[in-house]
Parts: C-alpha cells; sequence; structure tokens
C-alpha cells in the first residue's frame, strides 16, 4: 500500500492495521476506532503538564514496587485488527509483560488513562471507554483537566463501574495501585 494518505482510508468495511501501519508519517497522531482512522489533535500544554506528572508519579511507584511498566502516548495499543488506540498513559503489570512488543503493545493493558481535551472528550468518554471495557482493561482512569477531577473505573464482568471521583484537592487512591496516591492541586491547573 504504497502511497497511502490518510485520505486513502477504506471506506465501510474500515481500515485494518495492517493498512494503518503502512501510512505515511505526516507528524500527526492517528487512532484506529472500529476500522475508523481517527487523527487526534496536538494536545494542550496543560494536558501534558498532566500526563507528566501523573507518569512520574506512577513510574517510581512502580518502580518502588517491581509492578511492571507505565507508557505514554504515542505508542499503539493494538485491541484487535481494527481498533489501535493510543492511551495518553498505561500501565502493563509483570503479569501481562507478555503483551509487550518492540514497536507497539497487542493486547489490553492492566490500566489506560485519558486526560480529556476538548477535542477528544466524546471519543474519550463515549467509545474508547466501551472499547477499553470491551477488551478487557480492568482500569480506566478519565483525568478531566477543566473540571480539575479524576474519575476511577473498574471492570466488572464487561463494564466500568465508577470506583472513585477525586476533586482538585482530594487525593486519589486507585485501587489498581494499592499505596499510590496522587492530587492534581499540586500542578496548579489554571482558574477553569
Amino acid at each position: 500500500m504504497s502511497g497511502l494518505t490518510p485520505d486513502d482510508a477504506p471506506r465501510g468495511q474500515g481500515m485494518t492495521y495492517a493498512e494503518y501501519a503502512a501510512l505515511p508519517d505526516d507528524g500527526h497522531r492517528y487512532q484506529l476506532v472500529e476500522g475508523e482512522l481517527i487523527m487526534t489533535t496536538s494536545p494542550t500544554r496543560w494536558h501534558q503538564v498532566v500526563v507528566a506528572e501523573l507518569y512520574a508519579q506512577i513510574r517510581e511507584h512502580i518502580r518502588a514496587h517491581e509492578l511492571g511498566q507505565a507508557f505514554i502516548a504515542p505508542l499503539d495499543v493494538i485491541l484487535d485488527d481494527r481498533v489501535v488506540l493510543q492511551p495518553d498513559l498505561f500501565f502493563v503489570s509483570n503479569q501481562r509483560a507478555s503483551i509487550l512488543r518492540d514497536a507497539n503493545v497487542v493486547g489490553a493493558p492492566d490500566l489506560c488513562v485519558e486526560v480529556l481535551s476538548p477535542g477528544t472528550e466524546r471519543l474519550d468518554r463515549l467509545r474508547k471507554l466501551e472499547l477499553y471495557a470491551r477488551f478487557g482493561v480492568a482500569h480506566y482512569w478519565l483525568v478531566d483537566v477543566a473540571a480539575r477531577s479524576i474519575e476511577e473505573y473498574v471492570l466488572r464482568g464487561d463494564v466500568y463501574r465508577v470506583r472513585s471521583v477525586s476533586g482538585n484537592d482530594d487525593s486519589f487512591c486507585p485501587v489498581v495501585f494499592p499505596g499510590f496516591t496522587f492530587c492534581l492541586a499540586p500542578i496548579g491547573l489554571p482558574a477553569a
């Protein structure tokens, strides 16, 4: 498929991972959502600040306890041939390390985290939430920079249940990392 561009993405049946992987690097970030190629706009500065701080603290915790590995986007998480997502941050436990490849991840991470942006909120809250649940991602967090909150979802059966919602000044204590706490307030997010 040399010469293929994002505008050439197949319509109807949807794009496959092989077609997605053959796209030239045009500097944009893409995800494959049930065969639909979706371009994600560049994240805001505050989005990146939150991702960086959360990643640094999670990474320190999982290293100290030898729990696994954390990653940040862009890195493809291949859930099936037509679902390839790039969570803002995700964690793969030692028990699930077999899903890690040199170029990507093939299978469901233990945790996926999305930091909401105006351009991605609907995708993150609806489609990705449903897809992560369908493919067995046990833990999903939504960080809402505008609302200064973190929503923690835990998979029960094949649907997510809200376990906690932490506000700006609250300590966020997720079940996936016993002993870990995080608070948005020290980041100093701008007034809404």
